[in-house]
């Protein structure tokens, strides 16, 4: 490229470390009107990757179903955002990857393994971290 360097300035990057080991974060996914929608959630960590439980029937999962890209930054119980937001790609698992993400919210919560979770439980990766301009 006779010298030329190209910067991607959008690059993926692993879990921002703002977002490593908080209690919540605050998912932020789209209507299909492209009106935000912002919801404190629990979530686990491994490989780079998120991991939240949701259930089948809510309104998070609808919108992930029909647009991937969310937004996270981490929050208080509440919701209030306390720190930066990072653009990012949601991914619906297939049920034979449950076992695996469930495991990551066991090990960081202990009132997930009480199992009284509703049977529409479903389990989404969050992954391709990118810093919000």
């Amino acid at each position: 490229m006779s010298g030329r360097h190209i910067f991607s300035y959008n690059t993926a990057m692993p879990i921002p470390r703002e977002i490593q080991g908080q209690k919540y974060i605050s998912l932020t996914t789209l209507r299909k009107s492209g009106v935000p929608v912002p919801t404190p959630i629990w979530f686990g960590e491994h490989d780079d990757k998120l991991y939240v439980m949701t259930r089948s029937d809510s309104g998070k999962y609808k919108r992930l179903r029909n647009n991937p890209a969310v937004r996270v930054a981490p929050c208080t119980v509440r919701g209030k955002v306390t720190g930066p937001q990072f653009t990012a790609t949601a991914r619906i698992l297939p049920p034979e990857d449950w076992p695996a993400a469930r495991k990551t919210l066991h090990r960081k919560y202990w009132l997930a393994r009480i199992p009284f979770w509703s049977k529409k439980n479903v389990y989404i990766q969050i992954d391709g971290f990118t810093s919000n301009p």
